[in-house]
């Protein structure tokens, strides 16, 4: 049997406390369940700034810009800049702007991963509405018209994801030369309301592999491109860097492949069965799951903390 993750009490705090300098941290399921704060989370967000810990959130959410992320962490009480947020649609585009591409990027998603892909000066098509009005819908290859410039397929998050929209991603991937980009596998978002499943870019990003019959290039967790880019860019150590999740086969796969102290918190998909059932398994792959910490939910850090430092 695997080891489970050690819950952070008052014996282990300081340990825990002096074995990072950095803080990447989850948002969905960790800090808030849609727009409602989880606990105390951007207290102790919060006091582990002012312990001197520096903290980045890292999302695979690719619906919203870092400016609209840092609009959000401020409402919600975070203190939050600009560079402290890391989203998979923030690296998407600094992947293509490192690979100088310069050409056209058929975008399945939001202005989350356009206005990004704006700051880098990359453009951009497909990024709208595309509803199935053709009936029937094998009149669609009648219609369908590929832009020549496109290079790059990028699926993300996209509520109005349709049958024309798969169709041109699959054509466009037609040409081995297409990069195919995914900027998660999420499968679904934590939803805060029970008996509604919210489905995640995953099965989106899913849909589109299948169809065009070749394997995408996943931006964000578990994928360590994520973290290279913000490594680079603050030289962070990953000995000496925790990260929160909620969601184990990504924010603490992602832990584990880039060498990083985990902490896993109860607070969105992940549950003690989920834990106590990896650790039985005798697979080894389900083990890597396993954080090196755990918590109901990141608030209860605040506690601790103030009981024992105050």
């Amino acid at each position: 049997m695997a080891k489970l993750p050690k819950r952070i009490d008052r014996e282990c705090l300081k340990k825990f406390l002096d074995s990072f300098d950095n803080v990447l941290t989850d948002c969905d399921g960790v800090l808030w369940a849609g727009d409602m704060i989880i606990g105390q989370a951007h207290e102790a967000l919060n006091k582990l700034r002012a312990l001197g810990k520096k903290v980045f959130y890292v999302t695979n959410n690719s619906t919203k810009s870092r400016e609209e992320y840092v609009e959000k962490c401020r409402g919600l009480g975070f203190v939050a800049e600009k560079e402290d947020i890391i989203s998979s649609s923030f690296v998407t585009a600094q992947y293509l702007s490192q690979l100088k591409f310069n050409k056209k990027v058929y975008v399945i998603g939001t202005s989350g991963i356009t206005k990004e892909l704006d700051e880098v000066g990359i453009s951009y098509t497909g990024a709208e509405p595309d509803p199935l009005v053709e009936n029937p819908v094998f009149r669609l290859k009648d219609t369908i018209q590929l832009d020549p410039d496109v290079a790059a397929v990028v699926v993300g998050f996209d509520g109005h994801f349709s049958f024309p929209k798969i169709m041109k991603a699959a054509s466009y991937l037609e040409n081995k030369d297409c990069l195919f980009i995914g900027t998660n596998t999420d499968e679904r978002f934590p939803l805060g309301k029970g008996g509604l499943v919210f489905p995640g870019t995953g099965c989106l990003v899913k849909a589109v592999e299948t169809v065009a019959e070749r394997p995408p290039i996943i931006m964000g967790k578990p994928s360590g491109l994520m973290f290279t880019v913000i490594s680079t860019k603050n030289n962070l150590e990953p000995s000496r860097t925790l990260m929160i999740g909620d969601r184990c086969n990504t924010d603490i796969l992602f832990g584990k492949n880039c060498g990083l102290i985990t902490l896993v918190v109860l607070s969105g998909v992940t549950e003690m069965e989920h834990l106590e059932a990896w650790a039985a398994s005798e697979d080894e792959e389900q083990h890597k799951l396993l954080a090196d910490y755990y918590l109901p939910e990141i608030g209860d850090i605040l506690t601790l903390i103030n009981e024992n430092y105050n």
